[in-house]
């Protein structure tokens, strides 16, 4: 059994995977429910990843002295990284990004990630990871509308709204969904000019408000980055 985990600024992310597969994963965990989730099953393989704490912390606040791969820059992956400033790289794009080429090998690939920011990143045909693009997210372009006037109200995102808003809140609406929708789909045909086999893989909270607005072949895969980082981790071991 492996464990992997990733750890945001609040809250974390668990999946138990037997080998390659996942077999469950729990969410939006506390740091103090995540280790009493870990405890729950113990496992012969732990990867760590977190922007909020490091893997001494966790293996102390855990109890246990345990094999824990921590999740960092110098951390020997199983795609090569083609970027210019690899010790600023989130974990979360590598790990994506790994998830990526280990279910579709030997193809170029996006993998758009809607989080906090949106990031839209390409891993060739070659297992390279080329490096993309860093936009802000749903819920940051609704707050900055909100934080930055006097006037406008705080807006929750909604699926599909029209094109065209009859009040300032479906103008909001329109602005911020049909925005990111227009910016996606001129991204990905770009990126396409470049490579017309291109697959693009869709993840990340904001996901499902797009998924079936998106031109396809699109592929959803919600928890790609637990996949990356399990394939991260599998690897680890297989050096020892």
């Amino acid at each position: 059994m492996n464990i992997v985990i990733d750890s945001g600024n609040t809250y974390s992310k668990v999946g138990w995977f037997r080998e390659e597969k996942l077999i469950r994963y729990t969410t939006r965990l506390t740091f103090s429910e995540l280790i009493e989730a870990v405890r729950s099953e113990m496992p012969e393989n732990i990867i760590f990843s977190s922007v909020s704490y490091n893997a001494a912390d966790f293996e102390s606040a855990l109890g246990k002295s345990l094999k824990i791969y921590n999740l960092s820059p110098e951390t020997p992956l199983p795609i090569t990284k083609n970027y210019d400033t690899p010790q600023t790289l989130g974990a979360d794009r590598i790990a994506a990004s790994a998830g990526a080429n280990f279910l579709y090998p030997g193809e170029d690939l996006v993998v758009i990630d809607m989080g906090t920011c949106i990031t839209y990143d390409l891993i060739d045909k070659d297992a390279v990871f080329q490096g993309g693009l860093i936009s802000p997210g749903v819920k940051m372009r609704f707050n900055a509308m909100h934080s930055f006037t006097k006037r406008l109200p705080l807006v929750e995102p909604e699926p599909e709204p029209p094109l065209i808003g009859k009040s300032t809140r479906s103008a909001m609406q329109s602005g911020v969904m049909n925005g990111v929708l227009a910016e996606m789909q001129g991204i990905i045909e770009k990126y396409r000019h470049n490579s017309p086999d291109l697959r693009v893989l869709l993840c990340g909270g904001d996901a499902a408000f797009f998924e079936s607005s998106l031109k396809p072949p699109i592929f959803a895969v919600p928890e790609l980055v637990l996949i990356g980082l399990n394939r991260i981790l599998t690897y680890n071991v297989s050096l020892q």
